[in-house]
């Protein structure tokens, strides 16, 4: 694996950005990198969906997300950091596979997935070709998006615990928002050189687009408040 060193930000000139070999190398590694993860956590997905396997729970679900992100950051820079990411993705999707065999067994389910899914990819497509066109910077937009999921993190606990559908049902369309705006801010973190690390990159576009194909399969009624 790349040990990619930290690099002063080159947002201030973003003209230039791109045509460095070490952004450009980010970039290959961070969208090679994604491929693979992807691939693996729908094959994860899949074999929940094959074999039933249980929702973990959210506390489950919460310790094993963020005590796996956690990991990922704490061995960004070493050999270990791969098979982080890994676990990191492989149990995301883990935690998808109960929620698409919930879909399946509803009427016109395996369409919405499917829906829910191209509009996803057309979405990440989309966004990450127009920052990678125009190199326009998002970084503005940090504190915001930081902000933003927190309160749907806290909203969303608050659904899961008091039982209510609708609350669930804004939450969903909160995280399809931000998941929107991380993905302009990661891609542009990457294209302006404020992201030198393509494993934090990578991790930080897998859970934007994992999320928003999540909120998308609820705002489209199927999944509600699970």
């Amino acid at each position: 694996m790349d040990r990619i060193a930290r690099q002063p930000s080159l947002s201030a000139r973003p003209s230039l950005a791109l045509d460095r070999p070490q952004v450009a190398r980010v970039l290959r590694n961070t969208y090679a990198l994604l491929s693979l993860t992807l691939l693996f956590s729908a094959g994860v997905a899949a074999l929940a969906v094959a074999g039933s396997w249980p929702a973990p729970g959210l506390v489950i679900t919460l310790v094993g997300f963020f005590g796996l992100l956690f990991a990922v950051h704490k061995l960004q820079n070493s050999g270990w950091a791969l098979p982080a990411v890994f676990a990191l993705t492989g149990f995301m999707g883990y935690t998808l596979g109960p929620l698409l065999t919930h879909t399946l067994a509803l009427p016109g389910g395996a369409g919405t997935i499917v829906a829910a899914l191209g509009a996803t990819g057309a979405t990440f497509v989309a966004l990450s070709a127009y920052v990678l066109t125009t190199r326009r910077d998002f970084s503005f937009m940090g504190g915001f998006l930081f902000a933003g999921l927190v309160i749907a993190l806290v909203l969303a606990v608050s659904a899961y615990f008091f039982q209510m559908p609708a609350l669930a049902m804004a939450v969903s369309g909160l995280v399809a928002l931000l998941s929107v705006g991380l993905i302009l801010f990661e891609t542009s973190r990457i294209v302006n050189g404020g992201e030198t690390n393509y494993v934090l990159a990578t991790v930080g576009l897998f859970v934007s687009a994992f999320n928003l194909f999540t909120s998308l399969l609820s705002l489209m009624g199927i999944g509600g408040n699970d």
